[in-house]
């Protein structure tokens, strides 16, 4: 029998996740789309607050129930060990959903801000299932403009805002754990950048491709693959001559952040820049691995880079 998908979306609260998460199951035909605070529930039903006052409050205030507040250096740490308690108790019953999906081989989307990397054991599925693990992150301005609207539609905009400080502290928290557990992080740009991000994880139609660009025009290649086809750079392979081994890099510039981060270091930075300038003197092309969320996507990056004359010539 083929692996179901299990398709996991976390972040903090007003991220947008929700959304996301409803175009990565429309866009998938999937069926199953559950969020974790319908999880949280149920699981509310069973245990009492007396026995678990942290899995009755928001995620952003079960800190308020720590006992022995001392022993945290910090606010922030205190925060994220509430946190981390209050999603403790959903876990297992979110990981009940996911093996009876697999059990009936049906994929499914889970989303919800209880889906903490490190905490929610994936590798028990990952012989029976296609696991694909996201947190969502975004920058404080364009969070707290998310958060101020969902606040606002969802009528609890004071008690939200007043918190908007603690959410930012479990954005945080999610993305320190993510790369802890290799969990792939996704900036929350425009619906369609972000999903095409999550679906170039999931389908990745890659190939390698021969560039000569120079210095100069580098930037102009990132736009093409990045920002204009919303595809990614894995990594770049220099063959230099005199050398029987290439030299591989690995960058990973998979959103318009990370490539803006990229473009700026390399203009800013006069060390670097003059260290990729040797290794383009050394080598008469690059070998760029990009990837996309379909081959169509692909083609039209390939088509938009021979138009510009950067593709080798062979």
């Amino acid at each position: 029998m083929r692996k179901p998908y299990v398709i996991l979306i976390g972040s903090a609260s007003g991220i947008g996740k929700s959304t996301i998460a409803a175009e990565v199951a429309k866009s998938l035909n999937i069926k199953h789309l559950i969020e974790s605070d319908f999880v949280r529930a149920v699981v509310r039903g069973i245990i009492g607050k007396e026995y678990a006052p942290a899995l009755h409050s928001s995620s952003y205030d079960a800190y308020k129930h720590i006992r022995n507040k001392n022993r945290y250096e910090n606010y922030e740490e205190l925060v994220s060990a509430g946190f981390d308690d209050h999603a403790s108790y959903v876990i297992p019953a979110i990981e009940k959903i996911i093996q009876r999906a697999i059990t009936d081989y049906d994929n499914i989307v889970i989303e919800g801000v209880h889906l903490v990397p490190g905490l929610i054991n994936t590798e028990q599925f990952e012989d029976d299932a296609n696991i694909h693990f996201f947190i969502l992150s975004s920058d404080e301005e364009s969070h707290k403009e998310r958060f101020v609207k969902r606040a606002i539609q969802i009528h609890r905009g004071g008690k939200q805002l007043d918190f908007f400080r603690e959410n930012r502290i479990i954005h945080d928290h999610l993305l320190n754990q993510a790369q802890s557990n290799n969990v792939r992080i996704i900036n929350a740009g425009s619906i369609e950048e972000t999903l095409d991000n999550i679906l170039s994880t999931i389908h990745k139609s890659c190939t390698n491709i021969n560039l000569t660009n120079s210095i100069d025009e580098l930037e102009d290649v990132v736009n093409i693959i990045i920002n204009d086809n919303n595809g990614t750079i894995e990594k770049v392979t220099y063959n230099i001559k005199g050398f029987k081994e290439p030299l591989i890099r690995n960058i990973n510039v998979h959103d318009t952040q990370s490539a803006k981060k990229f473009i700026k270091t390399i203009t800013e930075n006069k060390d670097k820049r003059e260290y990729l300038s040797q290794l383009y003197e050394l080598s008469k092309y690059r070998e760029f691995k990009i990837c996309t969320s379909n081959p169509e996507k692909l083609d039209q990056i390939i088509q938009e880079l021979q138009n510009k004359g950067y593709v080798l010539n062979e």
